[in-house]
């Protein structure tokens, strides 16, 4: 094939390049590689959600009594027999600076009382050793779920077949509902009513001191 013949056949095909060029939409602009996100800055302080606030009558520095702490053994790690040190250890925060007003006398180790909130519990100390304690207030449970406002009603079917009811020593038409240790053990849980029949407090422990209606006299 000739030289002459050649060329022209180059010719159409560098014009047939340049015209498809020119034909051919723009490319698209390659998009920028994406930095890399900047991990997310921990939310002020402030940002925080608040705090779930205590139960109405909770004071905002009430130690909170988890339903299982107060058992037919005592106070948590504090056993019935166990010494005021331990039982201010297991409560973990002030009981007060009360003493016996005799040697091995009956004194209450308790929570002071902090603006309009009453913690309405107290340890009984007697013979230098932790023996009961006492529970005026609703936000706490007995072991076998009986609570301050319930029924004797209420009570007895919780209870069935360990409730051993009597009438109250000085309240007329009210009654005491002594409660045994489904262990077996000496402990005793005793709840108090009004005339009315409703639970206005109860307390646990150990013979004699569980049985004391005049608290330590």
């Amino acid at each position: 094939m000739s030289i002459q013949r050649v060329l022209p056949a180059v010719a159409v095909l560098a014009l047939s390049l340049a015209a498809c060029q020119r034909e051919a939409p723009p490319a698209e602009p390659v998009p920028a590689a994406s930095a890399p996100a900047s991990p997310a800055e921990p939310a002020h302080v402030a940002d925080q959600p608040e705090m779930t606030p205590p139960p109405a009558g909770m004071g905002t520095n009430m130690p909170q009594v988890v339903d299982g702490v107060i058992t037919f053994q005592g106070f948590g790690p504090a056993a019935f027999g166990s010494d005021a040190e331990q039982v201010r250890m297991a409560w973990g925060n002030d009981l007060g600076d009360a003493q016996p007003s005799e040697p091995g006398g009956c004194y209450y180790l308790s929570p002071p009382r902090t603006g309009t909130t009453d913690f309405g519990l107290g340890f009984m100390m007697e013979g230098d050793k932790f023996s009961r304690i006492d529970v005026s207030n609703d936000g706490y449970t007995a072991p076998g779920g009986g609570k301050v406002g319930m029924t004797r009603a209420e009570i007895e079917q919780l209870y069935a077949g360990r409730v051993e009811a009597s009438p109250h020593k000085y309240v007329d038409g009210a009654h005491t509902l002594r409660v045994t240790d489904t262990g077996g053990g000496q402990s005793a849980l005793v709840f108090e009513t009004d005339a009315g029949g409703k639970v206005t407090g109860w307390r646990i422990g150990v013979p004699p001191q569980i049985d004391y209606v005049e608290r330590c006299g």
